[in-house]
């Protein structure tokens, strides 16, 4: 059987420990057998033993962690650059979009097929959003802080409501959670958008807080048990007939575990779907 480079580096390191290992413990009972057992050389053996352990551990991490540290920095600079060449052209699209429209006023098919292009120019910078987001936090531990719930919901409703669609009703007491910010974020303009996406324009969203126990419901399609089932499952659309944005509740569920804040969805066909999250283990 052929051994890779790196798994032949590793089994060599192995072996060197190991060997190391072993001639420190002949040292030791060298040192024992030669000078007498008694408290004070056991104390001294088992010190220089210590010592040169530490040493050599020290070498021997410091050479098997260095190509992973290596790989790591390559990765985070191949990332950037991806992420930088991503953002040029979806920038480009959505300024030529806005210019176009400035100059189609009036010529209603193709504002509409420019309304298409915008909504998925639209629906790409929010995969692009996402996509720096994971990205980062993967390279950086993101820190936690303070966020005022109202405010924030407040601030993403407010967005939501310019699209002209559905209404909101809010009823959120105040209430400080510390949670890392824009995954929160993220992870609320998600749930508000599939509520938006398979609701009725006139259905009302109703977004409420009551004892740690944040609801966003709506009025939409619904979804029965099976649908239920697969509704983490990572591009999994409940109405294939409507874009979707794929793996939007699985990151929410990703979001809701590695913060410790419970999710739970009920459905019901045709009455529409209800999301709860339990927020006692972030509040403050």
């Amino acid at each position: 059987m052929k051994l890779s480079g790196h798994k032949k580096k590793i089994l060599l390191s192995a072996l060197g420990y190991f060997s190391s290992v072993a001639i420190l413990l002949s040292f030791l009972y060298w040192f024992l057998k030669n000078e007498g057992f008694s408290e004070s050389n056991f104390l001294i053996a088992g010190l220089l033993v210590l010592l040169l352990a530490a040493g050599w551990g020290y070498i021997l991490s410091s050479h098997l962690l260095a190509p992973k540290a290596e790989l790591d920095a390559n990765l985070s600079q191949l990332s950037s650059e991806i992420l930088h060449e991503l953002n040029i052209p979806l920038s480009t699209i959505k300024a030529n979009a806005a210019m176009l429209k400035k100059c189609l006023q009036g010529e209603e098919k193709a504002l509409k097929r420019l309304e298409r292009i915008e909504a998925s120019s639209d629906r790409l910078e929010r995969l692009y959003e996402e996509l720096v987001y994971s990205i980062k936090k993967e390279i950086h531990p993101i820190e936690k802080e303070p966020v005022v719930l109202q405010k924030l919901l407040g601030e993403r409703i407010e967005t939501f409501e310019s699209f002209g669609r559905n209404r909101f009703d809010m009823d959120v007491p105040k209430l400080t959670v510390n949670v890392d910010r824009i995954g929160f974020e993220k992870m609320i303009d998600n749930l508000l958008m599939n509520a938006m996406k398979y609701s009725d324009k006139t259905s009302r969203i109703e977004i409420k807080l009551e004892r740690m126990m944040l609801t966003i419901r709506d009025e939409g399609i619904g979804m029965d048990e099976a649908e239920l089932l697969k509704v983490y499952e990572r591009y999994y659309q409940s109405d294939s007939g409507k874009e979707g944005k794929g793996i939007g509740l699985a990151l929410v569920k990703a979001y809701c575990d590695a913060e410790n804040i419970g999710i739970q969805i009920s459905s019901e066909k045709g009455k529409g779907t209800t999301v709860m999250l339990a927020l006692e283990r972030v509040h403050i």
